[in-house]
């Protein structure tokens, strides 16, 4: 297993000169297929499109955190000129649409179910959060429409508020759902709790932390839209919008709108951005799909961004205690954990699952830490729902365990390094059956360690250490060794389709929002096939063309898309065979496949097809499909056993989970006299298994980090004591920018899954998990360095300058 190496851009080119440039097969870092289109300002985003007759739509929303809805009148609103229709809770009700509820089958410790109370599509007696949808405007045009939300008389009864979960909690704040007392809607256990207290009870020191991790706006690049039709000839919907899988939200659509699922079609362009927070079907979409049959006419929508940092799914915000005892050796014994998680006012379909199932899952890491013991208390509070964001818990467990073993070598003097090495889980342990129930098929961790310690330089850091302070600079340093589990195995479709033009179409049901897979996808069959990379197209935002579809989402894309593709490519060389055998006038028994045949008579060398074995008698896969189309064009009649097509689409039974890891150290210099925070190197060594392409798989790196960095430094969103969120805006809520972001030194080191057929393990979100407690311990180790410390997220300027003022622990 030789370690894949990229230094950011420098490289990458290098890399790509040192591979044959005839295929483009899977190891090699090709460009995004998509870039062109992108960068040169042709992508069709979902505000691009519009219809003729179009109307437009705007949402009213709640001025206050919580209070009852004492009067919604729209008469004067609906009486404007250009106004088409006002509606109300009351107009969704009439109509019989379902609630959105929340079906994870989640137990709290005593036995009782997850409470999770349907949530309407707008407020009907109460609002439970700022920007919780009361009322939507038709009109001819958005600004008529947004004249009517003027027009629109509303009278709220406030009610306390609480944002935050704790004083949701505590004795006496109003309940937001009245037959949920104390706003707890699940209090969830996991582990040995006999077991741990034995081990904290025998353990030679106890580290202990607590950890806040705040309430993040998912921002992506462009907003959520949607443009809604009614399809009366065929009696059903059409939604144009941006998601992560158009299988996936045809079906969440469809058991809203109480239809079979035939009776939605969803259709998704370029997304631009989503990080997990538009997996969801939203109420807006419902409002308009409603609309658009009432009217008779098409009806788009698209959300401001002020609105966006209120209505979209939140990411995060939890408080995490959490406890880890040792031997005298530094050997872990046990961890415990309390996650304490907001939930927001009504939950979402995964709220629950990340701070608790996620949780479990990816506590452990790559430590052979015998005993864990969960607790998670899942809150409502007057804030929108918490949704997936970029690692979905596995960031949040991963950074909770590196500051425990950070805070340990503090308090106990341990060499950080060494204890790390001492309790990672070895080579000849795996397969590893982990305290989360997980059984880890692969995994070089120490090697990854040894590997960051090197490409950091670990061992020069004193030198720069002192050169930082003659400059009257703190400089820290934290390393994370991280482990995640990618989501759950499902569905997924494999298609391949041979067109009338030549090309040959890869149809999935994951979705690309940014990831590249029409690239990646096109390695994996190009490798397996044959095929030229060139004429391969991606097809996946369109659900009438699907059977099945996780969407894209916990790092699973290339296992699942590309477990269903070489499933389907299967099929296409059954097919092929033959059909081969009628061309070549041989028995099926005596055709062989061969991905890099001579070309046939495309004259394309590299090209798969299928040969007599034994003969130089071959037949290009691609000429095979031209033929066929020939043929059929001319009426020819093929014999009964012979296929009629080489295409093929089914639906995969995705593979298990895999266990993406790696090893990330970050150097930063902070200025005491202001607070601020430089960071200087940041090195990453990362297993992702059989990595498709590192070009794209570096990029996803990048991403995750600058993420990670973001959380870390900069980002939070904060509510005032009524419920009012005060950095609803790039004003005031901070997004990392270029200049807080170094040169990342990135390699990869990769050890193949054996669970997948790839032997990949997903690389989307790695980035986050390893850099939230690699950036974090590295602020602390140079606030440590001066007595101060340690600090939260966001680690501002003003929190580092007041611990470093403070008084000294």
């Amino acid at each position: 297993m030789n370690e894949q190496t990229t230094r950011s851009a420098e490289s990458s080119p290098q890399i790509a000169r040192q591979i044959a440039p005839l295929k483009f097969g899977v190891g090699q870092p090709v460009s995004r297929k998509e870039d062109p289109i992108l960068l040169t300002g042709q992508g069709r985003y979902t505000d691009d499109l519009s219809m003729p007759g179009q109307a437009w739509a705007a949402v009213l929303r709640a001025p206050v955190a919580h209070g009852r809805i004492v009067r919604l009148d729209t008469a004067a609103a609906g009486a404007l000129p250009g106004v088409l229709a006002v509606y109300t809770a009351a107009d969704m009700d009439a109509a019989g649409y379902k609630g959105f509820r929340c079906g994870l089958p989640l137990k709290s410790a005593d036995g009782t179910p997850l409470f999770a109370p349907s949530r309407p599509l707008m407020a009907t007696d109460r609002v439970r959060f700022v920007g919780e949808a009361v009322a939507m405007a038709v009109a001819e045009s958005e600004a008529a429409a947004l004249d009517a939300l003027e027009a629109i008389e509303l009278e709220i009864e406030p009610l306390p508020a609480a944002t935050d979960p704790a004083a949701a909690m505590a004795e006496g704040a109003a309940a937001l759902h009245d037959d949920c007392p104390g706003n707890v809607c699940l209090d969830w256990r996991y582990g040995d709790g006999a077991a741990a207290e034995k081990a904290f009870a025998a353990a030679a020191h106890i580290a202990r932390v607590r950890l806040e991790n705040g309430r993040l706006a998912v921002a992506p690049m462009e907003p959520r839209a949607a443009l809604g039709l009614w399809d009366a000839e065929a009696g059903r919907y059409v939604l144009h919008a941006g998601c992560q899988g158009a299988f996936g939200l045809r079906a969440g659509l469809a058991a809203q709108l109480d239809v079979k699922p035939e009776q939605v079609r969803v259709l998704v362009g370029h997304v631009g951005g989503s990080f997990g927070m538009k997996a969801a079907a939203y109420p807006e979409y419902i409002m308009v799909l409603h609309a658009a049959k009432a009217l008779g006419r098409p009806v788009k929508w698209r959300d401001a961004r002020s609105d966006s940092f209120l209505s979209d799914l939140g990411g995060r915000a939890t408080v995490i205690e959490g406890a880890l005892a040792l031997d005298s050796e530094g050997r872990f014994l046990a961890v415990r954990v309390h996650h304490l998680a907001a939930m927001g006012a009504w939950l979402s379909a995964m709220g629950p699952a990340m701070p608790s199932v996620n949780m479990q899952k990816n506590l452990p890491g790559p430590y052979a830490t015998p005993v864990m013991d969960i607790r998670t208390t899942c809150v409502f509070t007057n804030t929108g729902p918490i949704g997936p964001y970029r690692g979905a818990g596995r960031p949040e467990a991963n950074y909770v365990m590196e500051r425990l073993i950070d805070q340990a070598v503090r308090e106990t003097g341990h060499d950080p390094v060494a204890i790390r090495r001492r309790n990672l889980v070895a080579p000849e342990a795996i397969p590893y059956a982990a305290p989360s129930g997980l059984t880890y098929d692969s995994g070089d961790f120490g090697h990854l360690l040894e590997a960051g310690l090197a490409r950091s330089d670990w061992d020069g850091f004193d030198g720069r250490r002192a050169e930082s302070a003659a400059r009257g600079l703190l400089r820290g340093r934290g390393m994370a060794c991280y482990l995640e589990v990618t989501a759950p195995p499902g569905k997924e479709m494999g298609g391949i389709r041979f067109e009338a033009d030549g090309r040959v179409s890869l149809v999935t049901g994951t979705l690309d929002y940014g990831q590249g897979h029409a690239s990646a996808f096109a390695q994996v069959v190009g490798d397996r096939l044959g095929i030229p990379f060139e004429l391969m197209d991606l097809v996946q935002g369109d659900s009438d063309q699907l059977i099945t579809g996780g969407g894209t989402g916990g790092s699973r894309s290339i296992m699942a898309s590309g477990k269903a593709l070489l499933a389907a490519a299967d099929r296409v060389e059954e097919n092929g065979r033959a059909l081969a055998a009628h061309v070549l006038e041989a028995a099926i028994a005596d055709i062989v496949f061969e991905p890099e045949g001579l070309g046939g008579t495309s004259g394309n060398p590299g090209m798969g097809g299928f040969r007599i074995a034994g003969t130089d008698r071959f037949v290009g896969l691609m000429d095979l499909a031209a033929w066929l189309r020939e043929a059929q064009a001319g009426g020819t009649a093929l014999p009964e056993a012979v296929p009629d097509s080489l295409d093929a689409a089914l639906a995969d039974d995705s593979p298990p989970m895999a266990f993406p890891n790696g090893c990330h150290v970050c150097e930063l210099e902070i200025d005491p006299e202001t607070g601020t925070v430089r960071i200087d190197r940041y090195t990453a060594v990362d297993d992702f298994g059989t990595v498709i392409n590192p070009m794209l798989a570096e990029g996803q790196v990048h991403g995750g980090i600058v993420q990670g960095i973001g959380q870390c430094l900069t980002e939070r969103m904060v509510y005032d004591g009524e419920g009012q969120l005060l950095s609803g805006s790039f004003m005031d809520y901070a997004l990392p920018r270029a200049d807080l972001v170094p040169r990342f030194d990135i390699a990869f080191h990769p050890v193949p899954a054996t669970s997948n057929p790839l032997g990949a393990k997903g690389c989307g979100e790695a980035g986050v998990s390893g850099s939230l407690p690699a950036v974090m311990n590295a602020v602390n180790d140079a606030l440590a360095s001066r007595g101060a410390g340690p600090v939260d997220m966001p680690a501002t300027p003003e929190r580092i300058w007041a611990a470093l003022a403070g008084p000294r622990g």
